[in-house]
């Protein structure tokens, strides 16, 4: 059985035991963005979890799924499955304001949208910066942004 202990030491360390066992020590940073845990390696570069695993073994952030609830509340909007976002807001059990600055993330810029999704945002941007009144115009969300 595989033991993997998490130790912050100062340089990388190969020891290798009578019974044949070997430990490595990484000199390795955790820290959390948008509610993951991200490594740092020693060089400063940041681990890719999501390019290491399968995309569905990686967990949505919260801005992923607020997009994804957007995009769907939208749909029921357009096929008529609803008449409007109060009863959107009924059947889900949430507030009218909540799905109104859900549904206003599915007019972002596409750019914006794919740095979403790939988890690429600023640490500082929250999802009521990007939720709440966002411009019209794709450049102007830029500029907001970045």
């Amino acid at each position: 059985m595989s033991e993997i202990q998490i130790r912050s030491t100062g340089t990388t360390e190969v020891i290798q035991s009578s019974d044949g066992r070997i430990t490595l020590s990484v000199p390795i940073q955790i820290k959390r963005r948008s509610g993951r845990k991200q490594m740092t390696l020693p060089n400063g570069q940041s681990g890719q979890p999501g390019k290491l695993l399968r995309p569905w073994d990686v967990a949505a952030t919260p801005l992923q799924l607020a997009l994804a609830r957007g995009h769907r509340w939208l749909a029921m909007l357009e096929s008529g499955k609803v008449k409007n976002l109060t009863e959107i807001a009924a059947l889900e059990g949430v507030d009218n304001s909540y799905v109104s600055r859900m549904v206003n993330l599915t007019t972002l810029a596409p750019d914006i949208v794919e740095a979403i999704l790939e988890d690429g945002l600023p640490d500082h941007l929250t999802l009521f910066d990007l939720a709440v009144d966002p411009p019209a115009l794709w450049e102007e969300q830029r500029e907001r942004i970045w």
